[in-house]
């Protein structure tokens, strides 16, 4: 067992080496300023008050020649129609709906509503927990998205910063290590295709020819579904580093996290009992079980979150405490499994 675990270990070392190369090898098109395509920014917003005040004034002020940014305001209860008026620009545009109709959740239809008044050539659909780090970064993400091989769909790696950094750390950790991104194109293998759903940009026509929110409509992990219908289809999504373009604010806090991560960790093992099992064992036994009894096991477990975590420009305190935040994801995966399985999980005030 533990050799086999060293090996495992092993080989997301050899992934994250091959996805370094990878990243380093992404360009930019080098088109002219004035020749950029018109960009629609799409954002899903469900009381999002606080997350819109501190991306919209940064989106909106972007050097940038053509830009429209569509917020999809989802029957807000706070001050999201608010900070949407104290926003207004000719840059902005405002929908409003009360909900998803049945067999829709609520991001994916948001998202579908935007796009669908869009008149942009390029699509970026966005969170409304970002931040744009300087007026030139959705320029040079263009210029990348640009520079991909056709027919494509562009995904990013941002700078992770706010609350519950113990277990949001998880998410580039897995990023960086469990896809291993060289292999996407080479590969006919859907499973190999996702996207992250904080940020990913397709054109205009792709969008229209294979309508991915409409495929996935009911699906809570509609980000990694798109990614691998889209790759069904032909479309093969590229990921950049974008940690010096973007930051993302995923949880105020642990709480939240949590909260957060529960609607998502079971369907990420599987979503029925038979998977979700056996890989939650699988890697409770590789993260937190067998580290603790054999130390050199830890000492891997040490190497391989530092090595994602200063990638990703986490705080050092969080690599410091690595063994802990899988010792979180185990526990949250158990709740995820638990509420799932009884109907509880809940976001923004909706159940899912």
């Amino acid at each position: 067992m533990t050799l086999l675990i060293v090996a495992l270990h092993a080989a997301m070392l050899v992934v994250f080496a091959a996805n370094m190369v990878y990243l380093r090898r992404q360009k930019e098109a080098g088109v002219p300023a004035a020749s950029l395509p018109f960009v629609s920014v799409l954002i899903p917003a469900r009381n999002e008050a606080a997350n819109l005040t501190r991306l919209l004034p940064g989106l909106l002020a972007q050097d940038y020649p053509r830009l429209e940014v569509i917020v999809y305001d989802d029957g807000s209860t706070d001050a999201t129609p608010d900070v949407l008026r104290a926003h207004a620009s000719d840059r902005l545009r405002t929908l409003r709906g009360e909900g998803p109709p049945p067999g829709w959740m609520g991001k994916v239809h948001a998202l579908h509503q935007a796009a669908r008044s869009a008149a942009g050539e390029v699509f970026l659909f966005l969170d409304a927990d970002t931040e744009w780090l300087d007026a030139k970064a959705l320029a040079r993400l263009i210029q990348r998205y640009l520079a991909i091989p056709e027919p494509g769909v562009l995904t990013v790696l941002p700078h992770f910063r706010g609350g519950g950094l113990l277990l949001v750390s998880i998410v580039p950790n897995a990023m960086l290590m469990g896809l291993p991104w060289p292999l996407v194109r080479r590969l006919a293998s859907p499973a190999l295709g996702a996207v992250n759903g904080q940020c990913w940009i397709i054109s205009r026509d792709l969008y229209r020819e294979h309508e991915p929110h409409a495929a996935v409509a009911d699906e809570i992990l509609e980000d990694v579904m798109i990614g691998r219908y889209l790759k069904r289809r032909g479309v093969t999504p590229s990921i950049v580093d974008a940690t010096g373009e973007l930051a993302v604010y995923m949880y105020g806090s642990l709480a939240e996290a949590r909260a957060g991560f529960r609607k998502n960790a079971y369907l990420l093992f599987g979503g029925t009992p038979g998977r979700f099992i056996p890989l939650f064992v699988f890697f409770a036994i590789t993260y937190t079980v067998a580290p603790l009894v054999a130390w050199p096991l830890l000492g891997l477990v040490y190497l391989n979150k530092t090595l994602t975590d200063r990638r990703s420009r986490l705080p050092v305190w969080v690599s410091l405490f690595a063994p802990l935040s899988y010792v979180l994801a185990s526990i949250v995966q158990i709740d995820s499994a638990l509420a799932h399985r009884s109907g509880r999980v809940q976001w923004k005030g909706r159940t899912v």
